[in-house]
């Protein structure tokens, strides 16, 4: 709902046309029924409706109109609204002139209402604002029906194509920015015009498979949409290949972009209210491809962010050690692994541990993924120059303790974090290495100096996401003991190994996985790692030396969940490379 019903309920009162017990009454019936505010007041009797409209039309600068002196409206204009988006938005076409529609609705600031009218039409969309009980008596009158059933959405992909044929791509226009889209309006939606019941099926379905990223992807002579569920792509449809443009001006639209800038890459965010207070963000990125704009949302669900580091995967000396470097006075802790290894979710749990009243938080991120109480946020926007050295710089004069860099991207960075680590701050960050002992080397490569290296870094963790076996329907691997050996599953460990592989998949899993776990390799950067690095030491020497000095790596990690029964050998050597 786009007015501001709380604005409107005080503006009500304030012109003394209804008083404080008639809006309490009448907010009570709102929130069991449903419905406008407006038009519960109307309903109760307690404003006439030819009041509340004049009261509207004055309060937004917006003509009124008596529906019932209109005349007849004609079936061209009707035809320009489908009965279900006149429903939904309690809105009716009352007349047409070129390019322009004339639109009679309750409630002349529903923002979302007037982009989708404009979107679907492809019209530019003139409000004026009549009555609840007229429009619906209008739409009982012209379209036959006064309500509509909601729509199943148990086949959303198979229904969302039907009808594709048919529909005429030069209606769709471009339309206003959408802020915030409701589960409900996008469950409504799904039986409406295609492209948007396309779109909004898409969302349903990946909330509902928990899937981590949407792609859509254009090609030649085809489109295909994939989604990443535990980690693994997944071919989920291949909508028609004219709909390429429309479902990206769509996807646009809903996430603020420019949907005429079709040459250059455009990040993006839609913001999803689910029901019980749920928050669901799609982070959007539009790349222009050969053929055409190829679109990837990240699902970011608050609601399972899991901050609890004992539940994230980590063995028992791991989760000590990274536990005692979190918690020194000043210093670095280093997150490495490749995007979507669960990186953000392991600093964020360090923050959470780290969050109390006592110490100023600041975090410089590219994008803001999760909003965390108590914790000074700050998104990156190169555009302006905010990048994160530029924060770094500002964050030394905030009286900071603790410092989150989103990434270490150049020297520049590098250099303020490094220096930041050394002047009584604790320092968290990431970097895109491959496992833990090359990150020293990428930060000598970026320029930092080895005796800058050693003095500043506690503690370096290297991660890995592994699907995690179906409880319900695993069963046992029998595996030759030499693929064991190959795989490097300690030689004795392999005398009675219980080893377990995918099972046909259940109603509970995906193909016989249902979930990730992290793989860890938490190397403690002490004494006799900080001389090798001094002395010269290559990247596989000081892996060398650090499993010698305990390092667990992350193949190691991956054993270990297999021998465990969590994951299969076969997911543990996908992730993990070789020692």
């Amino acid at each position: 709902m786009a007015v501001q019903e709380q604005r409107l309920g005080e503006l009500l009162l304030r012109s003394q046309i209804v008083t404080n017990a008639q809006l309490e009454q009448a907010r009570a019936e709102q929130r069991r029924a449903g419905g406008r505010l407006s038009g519960q007041l109307t309903k109760l009797g307690f404003v006439r409706e030819q009041d509340m409209t004049s009261f509207l039309s004055r309060q937004f600068g917006v003509p009124s109109v008596r529906l019932d002196d209109l005349g007849e409206i004609s079936e061209e204009v009707l035809k320009c609204i489908p009965r279900d988006m006149a429903i939904k938005h309690t809105c009716i076409p009352i007349n047409r002139s070129g390019m322009q529609l004339i639109v009679a609705m309750s409630d002349p600031t529903d923002m979302f209402a007037l982009d989708d009218l404009k979107f679907l039409t492809g019209y530019n969309i003139e409000v004026v604002v009549a009555g609840e009980q007229s429009i619906l008596a209008a739409i009982d009158k012209y379209y036959g029906v006064k309500k509509v059933a909601q729509a199943s959405t148990e086949d959303e992909f198979t229904n969302s194509i039907e009808g594709l044929d048919d529909f005429n791509l030069d209606e769709i226009a471009v339309g206003e920015e959408e802020e915030e889209v409701n589960e409900v309006d996008l469950e409504n939606m799904a039986a409406e015009a295609p492209v948007v019941r396309l779109v909004n099926a898409i969302l349903i379905d990946a909330i509902k498979n928990h899937c981590s990223d949407i792609h859509i992807e254009p090609y030649e002579k085809s489109m295909r949409i994939r989604f990443r569920i535990d980690g693994v792509l997944k071919e989920v449809m291949r909508p028609p290949l004219k709909l390429r443009n429309a479902i990206v001006s769509r996807i646009k639209i809903m996430s603020s972009l420019d949907i005429a800038e079709r040459r250059l890459p455009q990040d993006g965010r839609i913001k999803l209210k689910l029901g019980g207070g749920r928050e669901m963000d799609f982070r959007v990125s539009v790349l222009p491809c050969l053929f055409g704009e190829k679109v990837v949302m990240r699902l970011l669900d608050k609601s399972n962010l899991q901050l609890d580091m004992t539940k994230l995967g980590f063995e028992e000396k791991a989760l000590k050690d990274f536990k005692d470097a979190i918690h020194r006075p000043y210093g670095m802790v280093l997150v490495t692994g490749p995007t979507g290894s669960g990186k953000t979710t392991t600093l964020y749990s360090a923050l959470s541990e780290l969050n109390t009243v006592n110490d100023n938080i600041s975090t410089a991120e590219d994008p803001v993924e999760f909003n965390l109480m108590g914790i000074n946020q700050v998104q990156m926007h190169e555009a302006i120059g905010l990048n994160f050295a530029a924060a770094l710089r500002s964050f030394l004069r905030q009286d900071p303790d603790i410092i989150m860099v989103g990434e270490i991207r150049d020297f520049e960075t590098a250099e303020i974090a490094v220096k930041s680590a050394l002047t009584g701050h604790m320092v968290l960050s990431t970097l895109h290495t491959n496992d833990a002992p090359s990150t020293i080397s990428r930060l000598l490569n970026m320029g930092i100096e080895p005796f800058l290296v050693t003095s500043s870094v506690n503690l370096i963790l290297a991660q890995r996401l592994a699907r995690k076996l179906c409880q319900f329907c695993k069963k046992e691997a029998h595996l030759d003991p030499q693929a064991l050996r190959d795989a490097q599953v300690p030689e004795d460990k392999i005398p009675g190994a219980v080893i377990y592989e995918p099972g046909p998949g259940c109603d509970k899993c995906n193909n016989g996985f249902k979930g990730r776990i992290a793989l860890y390799e938490v190397m403690v950067f002490g004494d006799e790692l900080k001389n090798a690095v001094l002395q010269g030491y290559s990247t596989a020497e000081l892996k060398a030396e650090a499993i010698r000095l305990g390092m667990q790596s992350l193949r190691m990690a991956g054993i270990n969940k297999v021998l465990a029964g969590v994951t299969s050998l076969a997911e543990c050597c996908r992730v993990t490379a070789p020692d």
